[in-house]
This record gives C-alpha cells, structure tokens and sequence, in this order.
C-alpha cells in the first residue's frame, strides 16, 4: 500500500513534500554527520526522487560513489531526470527492497544514510540489518526521521501526525534509536520542535 503510495505521487512528490519549509534541515544535517570525504562510497538506502542526491554527489567529489536504493520505480525515474540534467556519471540507482538487498548493490560502502525512509518501511528492522552488512568497518551511518512535536510544541502535535500520515510514515516507531542502541559513539539530534530527528554513529562492525 505505502508503495502504490509513492508511485502514483513520484512525479509531484519533491512540490507537496515540505522539503524545503520542514525536512531540507533534517536531510542535511544527517549528510554533515556522514562527515563524507571526496572518494567515499555511500549508499542512500529509500533515496526517493534523489533529493539527497545532489548533497550527496557534492560532499564525495567526482571521485567517489553514490548509490541510490529504492523500491519504487516511479520514484527512481524522478531521480534519473535528476542524475541526467547534472550529468553524474558516479551517481546511480538501484530498484529493489532494502529488506532483500539485491546482489547487484554492491559492497563495501564507507557510509549509509536513511533519510525518511525507516518510518515508512513495512520491514524496516530487516532493511537496518540487512544495510548494515553492506558497510565497511568503521563506516558512518546516519539515520533521518520523523516523530512528533513535544514540550511546550505539542500543540503542533496533531498537524505532525497528518503529515506523517500523508508520507505514510509511523511517527511512533523512532527508528533513529536502533542506531544510538548499537554504536558507542551515536549522536541524537532533534530539529523542528522534536519533529525531526537526526542520529549518526559508526558502524558497529568497527
């Protein structure tokens, strides 16, 4: 259902996302805390239409790689026309479920990133682990998702709640603490009144 979702909005999806008003922030401070350097491998698990996709290509340089995985074929020809209009000839995308990583993926990557993606996943606890086994030791991971507004902004609670909804996302499933839960040295950090939230660490195989 979540993914007939995205296929019928693919081509509207980056006009009526709040990318730029709500999301833009969360998206990236999780790329910062990737701390990429130019040659990095790093793969954008549920990469969407691509909006990572520029920050991305500029943190690793003409050098690196980045791969883009999502299951949504509509979503991936938006980030064609995106990976097409600039050129990127080190910027690729993959169709497939992140819960069956496909062969063709490739592996070791120097960092992984999920930017809205987790919340949204029906399997997304085998999406983590199976991501995971496709980063080097050492690498950095970082994990961008939505919750609800708390403290004195509750009040936007319920406004937060239809938002989710719309993306089909889970505000209730907090997905960035299987990172902080796993590496010694996570970071937490929380944007729009609580509703983004932004956690980052290295990979616990290091």
């Amino acid at each position: 259902m979540r993914r007939r979702r995205y296929e019928l909005t693919a081509r509207f999806y980056d006009l009526v996302s709040l990318e730029r008003p709500v999301y833009r922030v969360g998206r990236e401070a999780g790329i910062a805390a990737l701390g990429l350097r130019t040659g990095d491998r790093v793969l954008d698990v549920g990469c969407g239409t691509g909006l990572n996709l520029p920050l991305l290509r500029a943190a690793v340089g003409p050098s690196g790689a980045v791969v883009g995985l999502d299951a949504s074929s509509a979503m991936l020809r938006q980030a064609h026309v995106r990976i097409r209009r600039h050129r990127w000839t080190n910027v690729t995308t993959v169709l497939g479920d992140a819960a069956e990583t496909p062969p063709t993926i490739g592996e070791p990557f120097d960092a992984l990133l999920f930017t809205y993606t987790l919340s949204v996943m029906d399997r997304w606890r085998q999406a983590w682990s199976r991501s995971l086994a496709l980063v080097r030791p050492g690498g950095r991971i970082a994990v961008v998702d939505l919750g609800l507004p708390t403290g004195r902004w509750r009040l936007l609670a319920p406004l937060a709640w239809l938002a989710c909804q719309a993306g089909g996302a889970d505000p209730y499933r907090r997905p960035w603490q299987a990172l902080t839960r796993t590496t010694a040295d996570g970071s937490h950090e929380v944007f729009r009144a609580g509703h983004v939230h932004v956690a980052a660490g290295s990979s616990p195989c290091g």
